[in-house]
């Protein structure tokens, strides 16, 4: 790839620099605080109670006692529980998770940065940040979401917010855990983690029947991890990973006339597969020396995804007139008289090191904490798409064959000033990427950059132990995709970054002894939002333009340990309320500079709901341990146009909202030995609409699951 020499001689420069020099950076990479035991060098978002009381925006953990004890079964039930995020289900097992944060449109999770130990966990988060796989949540200790200023530290994305899985520490003794969980709709989950002397051995196979008839989903993950000591000052961590998927889930949803005729679980294309195969690894080394430390990943991952279907939208004609025409009538139809195949075939390589630098020191009688780090990232995309002219054919007429490159530069500083109870902490970053697409059909070629710095300025004031007020404003900066940016044959597109500015004020605290808290307001103006054509593939262009989100957040939890008797009450809190997602000027078209979809100024944008909110109320007796936990969301809109009546695809009309149950009852009596659970989702078995995207998507009817587990 082409780059002007000074530029990549710089980026080089402070990497060497970074990576080779004897001071380094805090593991957790926190600001304020001490430094962890390098016995487990790894990344973290947010980090220990302290270094959330001072980030200087809004920050939420949740913690591996809450994530087993409300038996979750997938990413997007657990990641309701924090307000601002709005979470799409898609087929029930949260395999591709569609997360929206303040706002934006889940599809994907193309506007949120999802990293693993502080790693990058998306294939391709540059040039292709949709997500096609999720680990299972049955891999992580934790689960870190940072908003506002502090995500400049991170990136590329830094709009929505970062979510940060943490994987669980070895244990130095051996110890360990088998647990088997089975229920209703043929579920099944078999987790087995073993560890000891620094080494941590975690397997997991789940399998069940998805939200509609003919999806039968099978997942499998392996994690392994190694921590070592190296001296007194040095730590390191080595980790392994493969994640497989082998699943029968189709792309397109149900019509309207389906939906109506058959009900939420019908589907047709029995055919349809979707296969997995992702590699990992990654190592992490901490060095301290003097006060200072050095954190570094090394991270490298393969990614392999084969998608055979026989329709991507309800009104595709990929299977003929008359079969889309009879869906369009709500009619039976028979995949196997269907002589079409098409496989999406994708392979992904990434690579990247990221070194970052932590020291406290004091300059002009202010104590101050300094932190740094740079990017190199490289990435590689192996498109292709195969036609066959059978049902279940799988060799065929090569319709696309594109390879295309991202290669990715970035820094960022921050100096966190300490005048007391008070921190001022500015942040600025550096972005620099080049991308290539070569169609190699026909030969063409096309070479383009992005070059963008961001700043932020953040703050933090701790007017007591139970008050801390925290506020910000960052530029925010998204890349545009690698085929956004060249086209087919070569040639450059006219479209920008997604540029916005982010503001954002909060408090966080307690009230009296038993209850905690965290309240935000925040508002996001883009200058330009990217708005990406429908995700099967151009029925809607490629679009920009301006708009706004503006909200509050709450997160409360209240413990009412020795408040009775005996037993110990709970309850926790978490809601979102967007009045604002407004189109500020028609969004347009890339290609002609026309409104696209209906767009108009001061309509709401889609799948921004005006409320969600999940609440959860339980009560602990010895061993026992018994909740009740209602998740909801608003209605939205499916489109730009905000159309109110569903259309005959099931391709729009409003969304209307939901609220589901769920029921847990665990029997824990000691840390070790045997223990088991029950849960019970959507428990009054709502039948209820999700997305409209391609067609009608439902949620997942009744869901019962009985498990247990031996610890030792």
């Amino acid at each position: 790839m082409s780059e002007p020499l000074p530029r990549r001689a710089l980026a080089l420069a402070i990497l060497s620099v970074l990576s080779f020099s004897a001071p380094v950076t805090h593991a957790a990479a926190d600001a304020g605080t001490q430094r962890r035991d390098v016995e487990l060098p790894q990344v973290e978002v947010v980090g220990d109670a302290t270094a959330q009381r001072e980030q200087p925006g809004s920050a939420a953990v949740i913690e591996q006692e809450e994530l087993e004890r409300s038996r979750t079964l997938t990413v997007s039930e657990a990641l309701r529980k924090v307000p601002g995020l709005n979470v799409r289900d898609e087929e029930g097992f949260g395999l591709r998770p569609n997360i929206g944060i303040r706002g934006l449109n889940p599809t994907r999770s193309t506007k949120v940065l999802l990293l693993e130990d502080g790693i990058p966990a998306a294939y391709a988060p540059y040039g292709d940040n949709a997500s096609y796989y999720h680990a299972p949540l049955d891999r992580y200790a934790r689960v870190e979401v940072l908003k506002g200023v502090g995500m400049l530290r991170f990136g590329p994305q830094t709009i929505g917010g970062v979510i940060n899985y943490i994987t669980p520490a070895p244990p130095e003794e051996f110890s360990g855990y088998a647990q088997l969980a089975a229920g209703n709709r043929g579920w099944s989950n078999v987790h087995v983690n073993i560890g000891g002397g620094g080494f941590l051995f975690d397997a997991m196979r789940r399998e069940g029947d998805a939200a509609r008839e003919n999806q039968n989903l099978k997942q499998a993950d392996l994690n392994l991890k190694y921590v070592a000591r190296i001296g007194d000052d040095q730590g390191i961590t080595f980790r392994l990973s493969r994640l497989t998927e082998d699943s029968q889930v189709t792309y397109s949803g149900l019509t309207e006339a389906e939906y109506a005729n058959f009900g939420r679980e019908y589907n047709p294309f029995r055919n349809d597969v979707f296969d997995i195969e992702r590699y990992g690894g990654s190592i992490t080394h901490e060095i301290g020396l003097n006060g200072a430390t050095l954190t570094t990943n090394l991270y490298g991952f393969r990614f392999d995804r084969d998608w055979w279907r026989q329709s991507s939208t309800n009104t595709d004609t990929q299977c003929g007139t008359a079969f889309r025409d009879a869906r369009l009538r709500g009619e039976r139809v028979d995949v196997e008289a269907c002589n079409s195949a098409q496989g999406r075939l994708r392979y992904y390589e990434t690579w990247g090191i990221e070194p970052r630098l932590f020291f406290s020191h004091e300059a002009f009688g202010i104590a101050q904490d300094f932190e740094a780090g740079v990017r190199w990232h490289d990435e590689m995309q192996d498109r292709r798409q195969v036609n066959a002219t059978s049902p279940r054919g799988r060799v065929g007429t090569l319709a696309e064959d594109n390879l295309r490159e991202t290669e990715a530069f970035a820094a960022f500083v921050e100096n966190r000033f300490r005048f007391g109870s008070f921190i001022l902490a500015p942040v600025v970053r550096w972005e620099s990427i080049d991308y290539v697409r070569e169609n190699r059909l026909n030969g063409a070629r096309g070479e383009s950059e992005v070059d963008e710095v961001v700043p932020g300025l953040g703050a933090n004031w701790a007017i007591n132990d139970d008050l801390t007020v925290f506020a910000g404003v960052h530029e925010g900066f998204a890349p545009p995709r690698a085929e956004d940016l060249i086209d087919n044959s070569g040639g450059g597109v006219e479209v920008d970054a997604e540029r916005s500015t982010n503001w954002e004020l909060g408090v966080r605290g307690a009230l009296g002894a038993r209850t905690s808290f965290e309240a935000a307001l925040f508002r996001n103006d883009f200058r330009n939002q990217i708005a990406v054509g429908s995700i099967a593939g151009g029925s809607t262009p490629l679009a920009e333009g301006e708009t706004t989100y503006a909200g509050a957040e709450l997160l409360l939890n209240w413990d009412g340990k020795d408040l009775v008797a005996s037993g110990r009450p709970y309850a926790n809190l978490a809601l979102t309320a967007l009045p604002t997602a407004r189109q500020d000027a028609p969004l347009t078209a890339v290609a002609t500079g026309l409104p696209v979809g209906g767009s108009a100024t001061g309509k709401r944008l889609p799948y921004a709901p005006r409320w969600t909110a999940t609440a959860r109320v339980g009560w602990q007796q010895g061993a026992w341990d018994v909740s009740a936990e209602v998740q909801s969301v608003s209605e939205q809109f499916s489109d730009f146009a905000n159309t109110q009546s569903p259309v005959a695809s099931g391709q729009g009309g409003v969304v209307a909202g939901w609220a589901v149950w769920n029921l847990t009852v665990n029997w824990i009596p000691s840390d070790r030995g045997w223990s088991a659970f029950a849960a019970l989702k959507n428990a009054g078995d709502r039948d209820y609409i999700v997305d409209r995207t391609r067609g009608i998507l439902t949620g997942s009817p009744r869901q019962f699951v009985a498990g247990m587990r031996y610890a030792f």
